[in-house]
């Protein structure tokens, strides 16, 4: 018994689960052995094996449900006739039979009764006067003797997949608690366009879209990305990591950054654009700490930490305010701007800039508005204060940027060139090949000639 003992230590070690539920796998093991040999299918065995003596007892589990009704005992025996009955009919023709409509209506209105793991009250009763509904009645069996082949092919078979089903739901719940945090893994495999990320003990999905664009991953690359969900699946759990995601930035700042650590400092909120540009919004309510100094860091030695994380995407700090005219002033930084109006009603903020702070407020293809939008949750209009013309439309504000339209004109662009530099290879192939028949054809002719002349 000590050296089962010693087995379940070790295997309790090298899975990391616990020693109690290896225990229960054995047992659960010795039930399904039993039940090969011994039991029926769909009989519900319980398994209790003694370590310490080393003696096995095998127990039916019943449990205790209302008593059936006349009327209900005649269905199942009437539903039990028609069952029987388009059996011999298939047996009969050598086909298959539908079920009939009488058969079909049991089905969906008897209560389902399984004498196999359910036994009514008046039984439970018999056995024991104190029995009440939803009680679990026991009854010991005998082993008849010691277990076959397929019975102890059955239990190692149960242990398999018990052991797995332990190892994965222990390796779910680590990850699940562990959800919005920073993670390295290694770049394991491409999956299409996504990465397989092996964590250690774990592999997650790096999908495309949570990819930061224009980075480049080559397996064998150790990378930090930010759980995003981890999920329960039937062979492993389902951990998805991203790097796109504003939680990552924001994840980056407090592993950076002590004052946002422990909440001296807080993160208001994130707009990105990933891979491109990123603003952040931050407040303290100590008057005697500066909250974007503070991220900066002495000489910037804390942003470019994050920057060199991101591989060089721009970051801007701002400071995060109640007031929405202060606070879409500041998300518009680094341009400086003349006047904001907001109308509350309709969520939509008039912003009056200089002609030379034009450029700098929109910035390229309208990204700083963008993001200020993003983050400050508001509708925003630029006008020039010289002409008071409107020079950004609020409602273009979601449009893809004009870089991404061009690198996609460029791509079809690029697309409809292959094809035709492919249909050009195709036409001088027949071609050369018309002009080796022609060839082959006149020296034919030529050689003919000089026989006939002979």
């Amino acid at each position: 018994m000590n050296e089962l003992k010693t087995i379940i230590k070790q295997i309790s070690a090298e899975k990391g689960i616990t020693e109690e539920a290896v225990y229960d796998t054995i047992n659960s093991a010795l039930a399904a052995a039993f039940r090969k040999d011994f039991g029926e299918p769909n009989q519900n065995i319980v398994a209790d094996y003694n370590l310490e003596t080393g003696e096995l007892k095998v127990f039916d589990e019943k449990i205790v449900v209302e008593n059936l009704t006349e009327k209900e005992i005649a269905d199942i025996e009437k539903l039990k006739q028609l069952r029987e009955a388009r059996k011999e009919e298939m047996e009969k023709i050598g086909k298959q039979v539908e079920k009939t409509e009488e058969e079909i209506e049991l089905e969906e209105t008897i209560r389902k009764f399984n004498p196999k793991s359910e036994v009514e009250l008046k039984e439970a009763k018999e056995i024991k006067k104190s029995y009440k509904i939803d009680d679990i009645v026991r009854t010991p069996l005998e082993i008849p003797g010691e277990f076959g082949r397929m019975a102890a092919q059955t239990a190692k078979q149960v242990i398999i997949q018990k052991l797995r089903e332990a190892e994965r739901d222990i390796i779910y719940a680590q990850y699940k608690k562990r959800e919005g945090e920073i993670l390295s893994g290694i770049v394991q495999k491409r999956d299409g366009r996504n990465f397989v990320i092996d964590l250690g003990n774990a592999n997650a999905l790096l999908p495309f879209e949570e990819q930061i664009k224009n980075e480049r991953y080559h397996l064998g690359d150790r990378i930090k990305i930010v759980l995003l969900s981890a999920g329960e699946d039937i062979k492993a759990p389902n951990l998805i990591v991203s790097r796109a995601t504003p939680l990552f930035v924001e994840k980056l700042f407090e592993t950076e950054i002590p004052e946002i650590a422990n909440h001296t400092i807080a993160i208001k909120g994130i707009a990105r654009e990933a891979g491109s540009r990123a603003k952040v919004a931050v407040h303290t309510d100590d008057e005697s700490i500066d909250p974007i100094g503070s991220c900066i860091g002495q000489k910037g030695s804390r942003i470019q930490t994050i920057i060199a994380e991101l591989n060089g995407e721009k970051i801007d700090i701002i400071e995060f305010n109640t007031n929405p005219v202060k606070y879409i002033a500041n998300a518009l930084m680094p341009a400086r701007i003349t006047s904001v109006e907001v109308d509350e009603t309709t969520q939509t903020a008039v912003v009056i800039v200089p002609s030379d702070q034009l450029s700098l407020t929109i910035g390229r293809d309208g990204q700083n508005v963008r993001l200020a939008v993003k983050l400050t949750g508001l509708k925003i209009n630029i006008r020039e204060q010289e002409t008071g013309n409107a020079i950004l439309d609020k409602n273009k504000m979601n449009e893809k940027p004009a870089e991404e339209k061009v690198i996609e004109k460029q791509s079809e662009a690029e697309l409809a060139t292959k094809e035709t530099e492919e249909k050009t290879v195709e036409v001088k192939a027949v071609e050369v090949k018309k002009e080796k028949k022609k060839k082959t054809a006149t020296k034919k002719a030529s050689k003919k000639k000089k026989t006939d002349e002979k």
